[in-house]
């Protein structure tokens, strides 16, 4: 019987088994091969923080290393099991070096021993700091829109608590500037208590990370009380007790706003139909000519009643005063009629002021007046562009009865057609 002999060619025998390997590793890595991944936003989580707060210090997380990016390295099969949530960071406060680097390290329960993962940055970076306690008011902010009908009475807003205790880090309480209460109001047309998100601000306005601060406001959080008011439109009415100069009359007054939104409760709301301002705010004793006054219309509104939009709160009055038998009427040039203008031109008014058209006659016939569409100019006698004063004709028919006091002119630009559509790019210019 033939011997085997198991050292014969062992040389070839080694290099047979070596390729082996490599062809395994290769079949192995075409079947499931290693990818690598990037998991981004994972919070970091800190050990041991009583390493630093048993020396009546505090840490701060800066250069917004609180959440890292982790790269993975699997298996294709295990990786497409690995989650954000799965993946753990850790900072231990035992490991921090130049007391201001703490070592991150990842680890992925379940999975141990078939990953490789690392976190960018590698290090939380801390501030060591005295801590800070410090007791703030809180201010309620509304955002969204309640029902129609319906306002929210920001007189009334309270925060529940009323005021909050933060503690953290030094710097961190230093750079608070406002605590506000954030509540939605969207849809709300009932009183009733609203919960609230509670947010720290510095004096940009910029919001404060709380996640390095604690407060006193437990798991309840915070409220906000809301007082729901409806809402009505209602007009404005100038009363006149006073009179001008003798041989004087006021030919009219007018005013704006004429109509405000006001808010109360439906009970108060229902007794109002408009807000008078009485007489002693328009005073114009002896007066001969037009005057205007602004006025503050929250000082006369009912009590229990606001205004929606206290921006609006001013009323602006203009009281026209004429001689007796003379009336003004002031109109629009937009509304002036053009007559007899050449089919080859166009023509626009030079301004945008209103005319002054004075008008004699018996009180009766002047306030009888109106001046729609019989206000022209006539350009019949214009034959070349340029830019003339006018004449302005007010036709009333002789059956009116007055008479215009003073024909005013007008500035008046006559262009060619043509070049006002060259100018505007419309049409090109013809052979």
């Amino acid at each position: 019987m033939k011997k085997y002999n198991l050292t014969a060619n062992l040389g070839l025998k080694i290099s047979a088994l070596v390729i082996a390997f490599f062809l395994w590793v290769i079949v192995v890595n075409i079947d499931e091969p290693v990818e690598v991944a990037t998991f981004r936003g994972i919070p970091v989580s800190v050990q041991n923080p009583e390493i630093v707060t048993q020396q009546g210090k505090i840490y701060k997380v800066i250069d917004d290393t609180q959440s890292v990016t982790v790269i993975v390295k699997a298996k294709r099969k295990v990786l497409s099991k690995i989650t954000t949530d799965k993946i753990n960071a850790i900072a231990n406060m035992q490991e921090m070096q130049l007391n201001s680097l703490v070592p991150i390290k990842v680890s992925i329960p379940g999975y141990e021993g078939r990953y490789t993962a690392e976190a960018l940055p590698g290090n939380l970076h801390v501030k060591i700091e005295e801590r800070e306690k410090r007791v703030f008011p809180i201010t309620v902010m509304t955002s969204g829109t309640p029902r129609d009908g319906y306002v929210i009475d920001q007189y009334s807003l309270k925060a529940n608590p009323e005021k909050v205790e933060a503690k953290g880090p030094k710097s961190l309480i230093d750079d608070i500037d406002m605590v506000v209460a954030k509540v939605d109001v969207s849809g709300i047309s009932k009183n009733g208590e609203v919960p609230a998100e509670l947010v720290y601000y510095d004096s940009h306005g910029n919001p404060i990370d709380r996640s390095q601060l604690t407060d006193n406001i437990g798991e309840d959080g915070i409220t906000v009380d809301v007082t729901v008011l409806n809402t009505k439109s209602v007009g404005v009415r100038f009363e006149l007790d006073s009179q001008p100069k003798e041989g004087y009359a006021v030919s009219k007054i007018t005013y704006e706003p004429t109509k405000i939104q006001i808010c109360g409760t439906k009970e108060i709301l229902d007794k109002i139909t408009e807000i008078v301002i009485p007489g002693s705010e328009l005073d114009i004793t002896n007066l001969t000519e037009k005057t205007e006054k602004t006025i503050d219309i929250t000082a006369f509104l009912p009590d229990g009643v606001r205004l929606v939009d206290k921006t609006i709160s001013n009323a602006v009055v203009t009281v026209f005063i004429e001689q007796e038998g003379l009336r003004t009427i002031e109109f629009q040039p937009e509304s002036i009629q053009i007559k007899n203008l050449h089919e080859e031109f166009t023509a626009s008014f030079e301004t945008s002021a209103d005319l002054e058209l004075q008008f004699r006659g018996m009180k009766e016939q002047l306030d009888a007046i109106n001046i729609v569409n019989a206000v022209s100019v006539d350009l019949k006698n214009y034959t070349k562009p340029g830019t003339y004063e006018v004449l302005v004709n007010v036709d009333l028919g002789e059956a009116a009865g007055v008479t215009l006091v003073e024909q005013p002119k007008i500035k008046v630009r006559i262009t060619e057609k043509e070049e006002v559509e060259n100018r505007s790019g419309q049409t090109e210019s013809g052979d």
